[in-house]
């Protein structure tokens, strides 16, 4: 690019040259696209895709990482609500079979499969056979006559929908081994419940993000609004607000979220609104401090000579003055707000199970630190550090992107 041209750059265009030159901040905008991409695509690309990644298999609690095992996928007798794309990205989907972790080979018997089912890495453990029918491995039976029968190699039976089925059991047998026993890895090990740790710490970024989006925008609304009119009428109104601001300042910050959480009860939106409301305090005073020194600018003169009413100097005029300073605070509340709602959950009055929030996971698992199974709450612990510091970087390549006395 000519000297010329970088002459003839728009504040913003520089500002944003400046931000994109800034290889911490950038690395901070690639945490946060991939992690937004993956909060909205989690479901389809997590092992477990129930809602919740809450596919407990008690057999398999507390496995290690890369833990592998042979699951027998059998269906379920009863109707599995359809979900479409959206739901299905939005909720996940309930599995349409139930899976029996066991160990050595399946054996066929007749029209039943007989599997020992595994039980933990004990040997001394007594062996326990499960017997299932091949017929109730692929089909959802009647609820009414589960009846299977066994004619001359015909298997017989009736379905959830009551329309009677005959199928030659050597074809469900091949079914079986071919679409109904799976090995399945845990590349991150598994939880206290037997769940996928993988699914769950990719799901929790989205309650993190959650967290963020809507804490950050309740205090967006409070905050310029009390710092808009605290700076641009000054007098009673600038000492009310402050005292306000005092009063909150007064008090620690996790108190008032302890507070809130406790009046509003700590549903999931519940908790986003506690955080939200005891954030917006630091933006409410950084907006104040830049209306007391545009309000006496030249332009809001001229628009308050041309009979314009306060709401419009103050939204139309002023208020665009001071997005710069907004959006960095934003990004610096962004990570406070991940951290406070971690530590709420932390604490048992955050987020409840089972949603996969990452403060839950440090809580249920902080005690194994030491021990062979520390990954439980370490890696909770390294995903909630690189997104926050992800929301730091950023803010602070956006000061510094915004300063113009910045070099480079």
């Amino acid at each position: 690019m000519s000297r010329e041209e970088v002459t003839y750059m728009s504040p913003n265009q520089k500002a944003l040259r400046r931000l994109f030159r800034n290889k911490a901040a950038v690395l901070g905008i690639i945490i946060i696209v991939l992690s937004v991409l993956t909060a909205i695509f989690a479901y389809a690309i997590v092992p477990d895709s129930t809602p919740n990644a809450n596919e407990q298999i008690l057999e398999i609690a507390t496995e290690k990482m890369g833990f592998e095992i042979d699951m027998l996928h059998v269906r379920k007798n009863r109707e599995i609500p359809v979900s479409n794309v959206f739901k299905f990205l939005v909720s996940g989907r309930e599995n349409s079979y139930a899976l029996v972790p066991f160990q050595k080979e399946a054996r066929f018997e007749g029209k039943n499969v007989i599997v020992e089912r595994y039980t933990g890495q004990d040997e001394s453990v007594a062996a326990v056979f499960d017997t299932f029918n091949v017929a109730d491995i692929v089909y959802p039976l009647s609820i009414t006559d589960p009846t299977v029968s066994l004619d001359e190699n015909q298997i017989q039976f009736k379905d959830l929908s009551e329309t009677p089925q005959a199928f030659d059991l050597a074809t469900l047998q091949a079914n079986v081994k071919k679409d109904h026993i799976k090995r399945q890895k845990y590349l991150l090990g598994t939880d206290k419940f037997g769940r996928d740790n993988l699914s769950r710490l990719i799901l929790g970024v989205r309650v993190s993000l959650s967290v963020g989006i809507v804490a950050v925008f309740i205090s967006l609304l409070i905050g310029i609004f009390m710092g808009s009119l605290a700076g641009y009428f000054r007098g009673w109104v600038d000492d009310v607000i402050m005292w306000i601001i005092n009063v909150f300042w007064s008090i620690p910050l996790l108190l008032w979220v302890f507070a809130l959480v406790l009046a509003l009860g700590r549903e999931f939106w519940q908790i986003f609104l506690a955080v939200g409301l005891v954030m917006w305090v630091e933006i409410a005073r950084i907006v104040r401090g830049q209306f007391f020194s545009l309000r006496e600018k030249e332009f809001v003169e001229a628009a308050q000579s041309m009979g314009f009413g306060d709401a419009r100097v103050i939204f139309k005029h002023i208020l665009p003055n001071c997005i710069g300073p907004i959006i960095v605070i934003t990004a610096a509340n962004f990570a406070s707000a991940i951290i406070i709602e971690a530590g709420l959950s932390f604490l048992g009055i955050g987020v409840q199970p089972p949603s996969p929030s990452w403060g839950t996971t440090l809580n249920e698992y902080y005690k194994y630190i030491g021990s062979s199974k520390s990954f439980l709450a370490v890696l909770p612990g390294i995903a909630i550090l690189i997104l926050t510091l992800g929301f730091n970087l950023v803010g602070n390549g956006i000061r510094d992107a915004l300063d113009v006395k910045t070099k480079g």
